[in-house]
């Protein structure tokens, strides 16, 4: 199942756009409960307002708020922000650190936040068990832990360290196109023969094709040796389609 993840989703990254380590950060605790892609709206201008961490920690509310409601929580998360902001001034000289233990202190920062900072940011090994990667290890019976920091520790006793962060790209990928959660598209899916859960969505190849999202579409039914069974125009507008969130 490792292989074909890695052959389905060989440039599988972090869907958050970011140039820096604060700018991740930030952008992690926007993306609770709201798409990477509205939040990728969102961040040039606010990148470009705020630069560095005592910008946020100096920040007007009632600007940073609107600045960034279209997310969701835009008060709980403004307070988060520049939380964020004065705890990396007075505690770490502005910057960002590095460690999971020193992470996850920070305002706004949980352990999942941490993991994608650490591997995306800093190229620091890390699993990230986002509602997706928990779903699918479970769907897959890799692990039938609930909580999310036993899932981490499970499945990273499966999984080499050096694997660790592209396979949270890989399975967060695979959830978002193919194993949705209410229904996955099994028949048209590379991991059928392995998956133990192989039925919980529609087999038939061109109803499961349907359902498949984004523009990995084509490869992934070819991967899935169904390309040739599905219309042109079905592969075209699921190609089309964004991901799901």
């Amino acid at each position: 199942m490792l292989r074909a993840l890695d052959e389905a989703y060989p440039d599988a990254h972090c869907e958050l756009d970011f140039t820096t380590p604060l700018e991740l950060a930030v952008a992690t605790i926007l993306s609770a409960q709201c798409t990477d892609k509205r939040v990728n709206e969102v961040t040039p201008a606010l990148f470009r307002r705020y630069p560095t961490a005592a910008d946020y920690a100096g920040a007007d509310r009632t600007e940073l708020e609107e600045m960034i409601r279209s997310t969701g929580f835009y008060r709980n998360k403004a307070s988060s922000l520049m939380g964020l902001g004065s705890a990396l001034v007075d505690k770490h000289g502005g910057e960002v650190p590095a460690k999971l233990d020193e992470l996850v202190k920070l305002p706004g920062i949980g352990r999942k936040t941490a993991n994608v900072i650490l591997g995306n940011a800093f190229d620091v090994p890390g699993i990230t068990v986002d509602t997706h990667f928990g779903r699918l290890v479970r769907r897959w019976g890799w692990t039938e832990l609930e909580d999310p920091v036993k899932v981490e520790h499970a499945i990273g006793e499966l999984i080499p360290r050096k694997e660790w962060t592209m396979l949270s790209h890989r399975v967060i990928f695979h959830g978002r196109r193919v194993c949705h959660s209410r229904k996955p598209a099994c028949g048209a899916c590379l991991l059928a023969k392995d998956c133990p859960s192989y039925g919980a969505g529609p087999t038939d190849h061109v109803e499961a094709a349907k359902l498949v999202r984004g523009p990995e579409t084509p490869r992934l039914l070819e991967l899935a040796g169904i390309v040739d069974e599905v219309p042109e125009k079905t592969v075209e507008k699921q190609a089309a389609k964004e991901p799901v969130a």
